[in-house]
């Protein structure tokens, strides 16, 4: 009981640091409504302490299947820190600041071609938008595009080289898939199997139809309020972390069902061995 308490508070904690470090890491004049960022670091840390703190799941999957959650953590966390350093940079550069603002610089150029999402995000922007946000927008979305595809890259090599969730011990599905029931629907297999596609081919596409959707909208959504800071490291991690979360979940549902089907045939073949023997 004490050990679930604890690592649920820590959970709540680190959720609440995660909100408020664009906060920390800018300068204060950078911030317009604090209030509202601080209640909305305390409603998410509350939730997460909230499901943690439980027997019962509700929403969060793989609650009990490490690392794929504390993978997605790592990411957000770390999309968020770098997005701060660089947004940080015109308003107080530091060393530290600098070095990121020259790494997304080089990701973003690298990136800005043809047919990939950072080219998305750079033609989005409205001609009146001034050079500087735009370069601003573009170093945000390479950075962010890199700690996405190495997100999933780690989470590929969790499953293929550490065997998870089998690593972790037996895989349970209404604990850790809380919003999937496994006794309507048909096969849970094929419905698992169809939900990962799903998600992995959501989470490819995303990239490619948020920025053209906003285009496309240009009379409804100002693509020109990413130049206030707090905004464009936020919009920029959603646009980049969604699709990767999607896609870890799209994998890590075609996995379990492998598992499953792997240990049907397993079990068919053990009841034609009885039967053989018998």
């Amino acid at each position: 009981m004490f050990a679930r308490i604890t690592g649920a508070a820590f959970r709540g904690i680190l959720v609440a640091m995660l909100f408020a470090m664009p906060t920390l890491i800018l300068p204060a004049a950078a911030t317009e409504s604090p209030e509202i960022i601080l209640f909305i670091a305390l409603l998410g840390s509350a939730l997460a302490f909230s499901e943690y703190v439980s027997h019962f799941p509700s929403f969060v999957e793989f609650r009990n299947a490490p690392p794929i959650n504390r993978m997605r953590f790592a990411a957000a966390a770390v999309t968020v820190g770098a997005l701060s350093l660089l947004a940080a940079h015109p308003l107080a550069p530091t060393g530290l600041t600098a070095l990121v603002q020259r790494l997304g610089g080089w990701l973003g150029s690298q990136l800005d071609f043809a047919y990939l999402p950072v080219q998305l995000a750079v033609l989005m922007m409205p001609p009146q938008v001034p050079e500087a946000t735009v370069l601003m927008v573009r170093d945000a979305a390479g950075l962010a595009c890199l700690i996405a595809g190495l997100a999933i890259a780690v989470f590929a090599l969790v499953i293929r080289i550490g065997n998870w969730p089998v690593g972790n011990g037996a895989f349970n599905v209404w604990v850790n898939l809380p919003l999937f029931d496994p006794t309507t629907g048909g096969d849970v297999v094929q419905r698992l199997q169809r939900d990962g596609r799903i998600n992995i081919v959501g989470g490819v596409l995303l990239p490619f139809a948020l920025p053209a959707a906003v285009k496309l909208a240009s009379g409804l959504v100002d693509p020109g309020m990413l130049a206030a800071p707090h905004m464009l490291i936020w919009v920029i991690s959603a646009w980049a972390l969604v699709p990767a979360s999607m896609i870890m979940r799209g994998m890590a549902m075609l996995r379990i069902a492998g598992l499953i089907a792997r240990k049907r045939r397993a079990a068919c073949s053990n009841a034609d061995a009885a039967m053989q023997t018998a």
